[in-house]
Parts: C-alpha cells; structure tokens; sequence
C-alpha cells in the first residue's frame, strides 16, 4: 500500500505531501485541471521514461518520493538483494527519484543510490495503470494470456514448459549448427589435436599463474644469480682473495702482539675479521651451488610459461577461457569421428523433448480452456451489470501445429456488446469506452489473484453514466477490497463511493499557474461541493442534495 506520496516542482506543481490509507481514492476536478499529475509522479516512481519538459517552470529540479508498506514480498526483497540494495524496513520501501535541468537525474531505493531500470523492476511488483491507452494491452496475445494465466494459476506450470521448450530449441540449434558445418579433412582434424596437445603441455589443470610466474622469474635469473655468488666466493677465498691476504695480516698483528702486549684487542679484531670473511665465502659458495638449477627442469618453467602467454593471447587472459577452449576443440574433433551419430543422437534426444513438450502444451491448452470458460462466464455477468445487457464474451483457444513459447495454442478474447452481433475479437469491435469496461470487469475478477497491491485506473469509466457509472463505481470498490485503487474520474456516482477523495485545482494569480491537491473527504462540505459541481451546479441546493445522497448511499 502506498501511505505517503511527495511531489515537488513537478509540472505546474509547486509542493504538496499526500497521505493514503487502503482502499478506494478518487481524483476529481475540472477538465485540464492537472488531475494526471499525480499519476505521473506514480509512473516516474515505477521508472517511466522522464522529460526534462516535467520540471515546473522557473525551478531547476523536481522531486517524487514515496513510502510503501508492502508486507511480505518475496519477489521485492529478492530483487533488492540482487540488486545490492538496502533490505526493506519493517516491510516498507522507500523510492525517491529527481530531476534536474542541467544534468541527468537520480533515482534512490531505501536510500541508496539506483537506476531507473530497477525503478522498473520494482514497479512490476507493486503497481499496475489502466488508462486510455493501457486498455489497449488487452487487445495483445501475450496480454490476454497472463490474464488467463494469472486467474488459472497457471504460472509454474506455464514457467516449467517454458524452461524445457528452451531446452528443445537448444537442442535443435545445435542441431543444425552441426548439420551446417562442412566436414573437416584429415588436416584440419590434426591441426585441432595439435592445439589440444599444445595446451595440455601447459599443464593447465590445478595450475597457479602466480606461482608459474614466479617460478620462471626464478629460472631465468638463476643464471645471474650463479654467476654473482661465485665470483663474490672467489673473491674472498680464492688464491687471490682476501681471505689469502687476510692470512698475512693475521701473522703480522700476532709479531706486533708480542712487542707490545696492549696491542692485543687490535689482534683479536683482525682475528675476528678473518673468521667473518671465511664464514662469508662459504655462504657464497651455497649460494651459488643452490642457483645451479637443473638446465632440463629449467628449459621446462621456461617452455611451460611461454606456452602459458601464447595461449592466454590466443583464447582469452585466463586459464579458464584457455580450458573451455581445449573443451570445444575436443568437441569438435569428437563430432568430426561421428557426425551422423551425433546428429542421430541430437535429432533422438529433440524428438523425445517434443514429445514431452507437446504433453505439457496439450495440458496447458486443456487448462486455459477450462479457466477460459469459467473467466467468460463472470465476465458476462459482470459486462452485464456495466451495461452491456446482451453482452457477449468468450475465450477461445485454437491449437496449432507449431509449439511456441507459451504452448501450442494463444488465446482470443471474442467480444460482442449487443445481441445479435457475432462474436469478434476485441480490436474489430470494442470501442475505448467498452475496453475500459471490458478491462474492469476482468480485474474485477482477477482482484482475488492479482498480487499487485495498487491499481491505478485513469477514467476508466469514460463514456458511462448514470446508473452504469455507480456500478462502475461498485466494482472498483470491490476491487479495492484486496488493493490499493487510485482512479481519476469525472464521475460523481464513482467519486461518492471512494474511502479518500482527491480535489485537483488549478490557481491563477499574478501572471502564474499554479495545481493544488487537497484532501476533501476530511471535510463533509467541501466534499459534497465537489460532488455538487460534478453533478452541474456546487451552488444549486438540488445538486449538493443529490451529493448527499450519493454519499449516503
């Protein structure tokens, strides 16, 4: 349910902040008053496509925000996590969207920052419109479908034919991928083994491109390394060395030692000195025994690292791409040994699927054509009550010899609203004004299924009156009974039988324009006013009579 709604700057609006309880709302006033602004705010929170045009003149942004309480909604919470968006608080979410004149807006959900994709998302999860030109949705196949669906509880049945129908058409590509190819030549078939050899002598599987890496860098300085340790050896204990030099010097501080026995620190050091240099040398030594690698394990880092680089610029920078390749070559060379058993293999397992599938089609059709009736059937009761006593309706289905993605048969909703007129489909004979009421009748039906928790209808009861629009006025307050109804009408009969009613204004003063909304249902009189005007006259006592009435009733 939507509880509070906020617009700022938007068309000829300047501010206004809406509360709503459950139940019906209606939104009335004079023609051109600027009664579509509030469903324009609703359709900019579901992600509708925004005009910079929407920005009130004079300012630089504008501003839509709401706060729905929604109770548990698995499809919401899912979507928000994928979508690495805040969790709902104690239910509720919170959407916020912006537009500004000198660059691209923002949209916000639970806070955080999101795009007007996930808008869309969101709002497939909690509102609906029925307006002028949403009607005409009925008249698309997949449209009737998911209302036939949707009364039927048809969707998971519906969902897992889908998935296998896609699993079939897989199959049948690859079929024909297969059947397409040219067969390869002995030389072709042998080129392929030999890039499968090449990748399988990288050693690929279970292997750590850091430590390859590191491994190589050992290898191809080992040899400096070597190199270095050894001279660095033959310096300090070579014939040469200082390790030989360093021997006479001992000698000659052990003579001076004895001329002058305070001289002894001075010998010890030297002594110290030689012993360090010895120790040094055989470190250097290891050293350079430890840098003389294996030149057959050595050739191999480097063969294998290289190997590594050429196939990373060959099939993608990882070892997984490189895998998946040798994958597809294997295939490619297994399809070559058997072609034609493989395409027996592939047409066996397509032929198996279709079977199934057109089980699950047969039952699918089978089932739609039951809930067909049963939808008609309350359709015709209902058309009848909306003034369409001879009314006409049914749902057909006529199997095809081609399986789709939806089954093998697509539905048609057959409308006649007079007696003695055939049945047609609804594009050949409803006019606007009979799809509204064809399309509130059916929600009416599907109020009890229907998940959408609010339902906005833009004068659907366009081109009724009288008693057929307090009906019409009826049926929407029975839908409203299970969801949130918001409706624009010019309608006194349907205005009288909202719980909240909407008064849009339009104010001129000093050379401006501006749209108030206000809450009249708050105060009997000015309620009864605005039922007055609709009704003709606010100020004729016969017509504020007739609105009390209408609000009695």
């Amino acid at each position: 349910m939507l509880h509070y709604l906020k617009i700022h700057n938007l068309a000829l609006l300047d501010t206004v902040e809406l509360t709503f309880g459950p139940g019906f709302a209606a939104v009335t006033g004079e023609t051109g008053a600027g009664k579509s602004i509030l469903l324009g705010a609703l359709a900019l929170l579901s992600g509708s496509r925004a005009e910079k045009s929407l920005i009130r003149q004079g300012a630089d942004s504008c501003l839509v925000e709401a706060a729905l309480a929604l109770g548990e909604r698995e499809g919401i919470d899912r979507l928000l996590e994928e979508r690495g968006l805040p969790p709902r608080d104690e239910g509720e979410l919170i959407l916020r969207r912006e537009l500004f004149r000198d660059r691209a807006g923002r949209c916000f959900v639970n806070g955080s920052l999101a795009t007007t994709a996930v808008l869309q998302e969101l709002g497939e999860h909690w509102i609906d419109f029925h307006g002028p030109g949403e009607p005409r949705r009925l008249l698309k196949p997949e449209c009737q479908l998911a209302l036939l669906d949707l009364y039927a509880g048809l969707g998971p049945m519906a969902e897992a034919y889908r998935e296998r129908f896609d699993e079939w058409k897989h199959l049948l590509g690859e079929r024909d991928r297969i059947a397409a190819e040219t067969r390869l030549d002995p030389d072709q078939v042998e080129f392929l083994r030999s890039q499968v050899e090449k990748i399988d002598r990288a050693e690929l599987d279970g292997a750590d491109p850091v430590e390859l890496e590191s491994a190589y860098r050992r290898v191809s300085r080992g040899q400096e390394l070597t190199e270095l340790a050894g001279s660095l050896a033959d310096g300090l204990g070579g014939d040469d060395g200082v390790l030989g030099r360093l021997a006479g010097l001992v000698r000659a501080a052990r003579e001076l030692e004895t001329l002058d026995p305070a001289l002894t620190p001075l010998t010890a050091r030297i002594d110290a000195l030689a012993v360090e240099a010895e120790d040094l040398g055989q470190e250097f030594q290891r050293l350079q025994a430890a840098g003389e690698l294996d030149p057959e394990e050595a050739a191999r880092v480097e063969e294998r690292y290289h190997l590594l680089l050429e196939l990373k610029r060959k099939y993608g920078g990882s070892i997984a791409g490189i895998l998946e390749a040798r994958a597809s070559l294997l295939a490619r060379i297994g399809e070559q040994g058997d072609v034609e058993g493989t395409l027996r293999r592939l047409e066996k397992q397509a032929s198996d699927l279709e079977r199934l599938l057109r089980g699950q089609a047969g039952e699918l059709r089978r089932a739609r054509e039951k809930a067909g009736k049963e939808l008609a059937r309350k359709a015709r009761v209902l058309l009848g009550e909306l003034g369409f006593r001879k009314a006409g309706f049914e749902v057909r289905l006529e199997p095809g010899t081609e399986l789709r993605s939806w089954g093998d048969a697509s539905p048609e909703f057959l409308f006649s609203g007079n007696a003695g007129q055939p049945l047609l489909p609804l594009g050949k004979v409803a006019s606007s004004g009979e799809l509204a009421r064809v399309m509130l009748a059916l929600k009416t039906i599907l109020a009890e299924v229907d998940e959408i928790p609010v339902l906005v209808f833009d004068e659907v009861d366009a081109n009724v009156g009288g008693e057929i629009g307090r009906v019409a006025g009826l049926k929407l307050r029975e839908v409203a009974r299970r969801h949130q109804v918001f409706c624009i009408t010019h309608l006194p009969q349907v205005a009288g039988l909202a719980a909240q009613h909407l008064l849009v204004e339009k104010q001129q003063a000093g050379g401006s324009t501006v749209i108030r909304i206000r809450e009249v249902h708050r105060d009997a009189d000015e309620r009864v006013g605005e039922l007055a005007r609709m009704l003709g006259d606010r100020r004729s006592d016969a017509a504020r009579r007739h609105a009390r009435e209408l609000l009695e009733a």
